[in-house]
This record gives structure tokens, sequence and C-alpha cells, in this order.
């Protein structure tokens, strides 16, 4: 895309508001508010939300989603508590062949934007993509602390697996800081997982500027992997220069990376809704895009988004 080009406009629908059974949700609501991350697979949207201890599926158009517990107790009502307490899931992506040859498995990541959030949970699914019981607590700590001594404060807001790598995308824009895009193995994945650490080449950092939307920095909030070695990334202009502080959303975007790293188009979106998770599947006549928002309201339901390119 050509050095200050304005990105052209995308319109997204509206698919569902991401409604869940009140009686299952901590809080007593009917539904989730604050979606980060989005894996679709069998049939089913996987969303993981940053202010939950839960993930929700959805198997259904018109029905209430599921919500499964990734990590135990509950988290304070009180808005401030709930931040400082939240192991802020921003990132969902499915290993496949983990923790056997033939299986499946979805992992939460934290974003590491405090110590607290340098928690990952691992939770396997069966051979029809529905959640066990086998859940993985572990830590992010030996992989994200390389990324802290490059990058210093850090916010990771989206990870894919791409061949047998793990791309972990970092958001910039607060401070005028770039997104960077970060290249681990996936070997260093699953030693975390199993409680290994996570040991193994420096990571490979690239960084990657998206330009502004009405002045705001746009900063990545979540990607998926592209046949061709590519990816699409959504991002949003967040008018706040804190790695942990919310702020204005000025709106959102969406973008494709071809397999060389460079930023190859930009399209945004044609609403005010937050894009926070995105997956995508490939067609011959172009993509389609799924996306979850995040409403930054407790009373307002995310929503399940789709964009065609």
């Amino acid at each position: 895309m050509p050095a200050g080009a304005a990105p052209a406009a995308l319109i997204a629908r509206t698919l569902r508001p991401l409604t869940v059974h009140a009686r299952q949700h901590p809080r007593g609501l009917d539904h989730v508010s604050a979606a980060s991350g989005l894996v679709c697979a069998h049939g089913r949207a996987y969303v993981v939300c940053d202010d939950e201890h839960h993930l929700a599926t959805f198997h259904h158009l018109h029905h209430p989603g599921t919500l499964h517990r990734l990590l135990p107790g509950d988290l304070p009502a009180d808005a401030g508590a709930r931040k400082r307490r939240k192991a802020d899931f921003e990132a969902l992506l499915l290993l496949d062949g983990y923790p056997t040859r033939h299986a499946q498995t979805l992992v939460a990541l934290g974003s590491g934007s405090t110590a607290q959030r340098d928690t990952g949970v691992a939770l396997v699914l069966d051979a029809h993509g529905r959640p066990t019981h086998d859940r993985r607590r572990f830590t992010l700590t030996a992989l994200y602390q390389p990324l802290r001594s490059a990058l210093g404060d850090i916010n990771i807001e989206g990870a894919f697996m791409q061949h047998d790598g793990l791309v972990l995308l970092h958001r910039g824009g607060q401070g005028g800081a770039d997104n960077a895009v970060v290249r681990l193995q996936r070997s260093q994945l699953v030693a975390a997982i199993d409680g290994r650490g996570g040991i193994g080449p420096a990571p490979q950092i690239a960084h990657l500027p998206l330009g502004t939307l009405d002045g705001v920095p746009l900063g990545f909030t979540d990607g998926a992997a592209l046949s061709d070695g590519g990816w699409v990334f959504c991002a949003a202009a967040e008018d706040t220069a804190s790695s942990y502080a919310d702020g204005t959303c000025a709106g959102g975007a969406i973008g494709i990376v071809d397999a060389a790293g460079a930023l190859s188009a930009l399209h945004r979106l044609a609403t005010r809704h937050k894009p926070e998770g995105i997956a995508v599947r490939e067609h011959r006549d172009g993509l389609d895009l799924c996306l979850v928002t995040d409403a930054d309201d407790p009373a307002r339901a995310a929503e399940l988004l789709l964009a065609r390119l």
C-alpha cells in the first residue's frame, strides 16, 4: 500500500450478538462483552474474552453460546479490581497435534502487559471439536521475557500458528511505538504448555507501522494465517498511551501482510465497532473474514461480524 494512502472502506455485517445462558455467566449476564480472540473450526466459533475466566463457544447463529471455564474462581464485580486481577486473555489459537498426534487444542494467551497477565491456558478438544475437561494452565514468562528485553512493555493482542511456527502480534500505537510481529518456534509454545519453560532460539521481531485513523495510531488486535505464507489482521485505533489503560476507539481496520512481511492492503471498517478477534476462510473468490468485537461496556454484548474481501 502506498505510504500515506487512505485505507479503503470495508463493510462488515453483524451475524449475531454473543449471547449466552445467564445461568452460566458468573455475573448473571446473558452475553459476553469483551470478546478478544477468535478461532473458527468444527462449525463453531470459539471466543475468548479478556475480562472473564471462560471460553465461549457458538454452534448456531441464533442459539445462546456455551461457557467453558479456563481458570478457577471468579473475578471481582468492581471494574478497577477486575482489571487488576484479570488474566487479560487477548489471543486464541488452534494448536494441531497436541497433546497427541491427532488431537487439537485451543490455547488462550494473556497479553503480558503486567506480570499478572503472563498466564496461558490450553484446552483440549475432542474429535468433534467440543472442549473437554483437559485444561492446562501454564506460564508465559519464558516466552515473554525476551520480548520485554527487546520491546520494553509488551501487549500481545494476537497469535496464530503458521507452518511450524508461532506468530505473536504486539500492539503498538502507545506513545508512537510500532506494532511488532514476533516469530517463535512451535516447540517453544509446546514446551511452555508442558511446564518446560519455552527455551529456544531468540525471537524474530519485525516492526510494522500501520498508520493512523483520524490521527489515532492503529494497533494490532488479532491475526490469522493465509495458505500462501501471508496473513490477515484486524487493528484498532484506540486513543491511549498505555499498554494497560483503555482509550476511546476511533475505528478499526483489516489488513493483509504478504509472505515477505510487507503490508499489501489496508481497509478501514465502515463501523465504529472495535474489532478484537479475526478468523479467515479462503476460497476462489477471495476471503471471508469473521470478526468479534469488544463493546468496552459490560452492559453491551460483543458481536460476531462477517466481512468479505
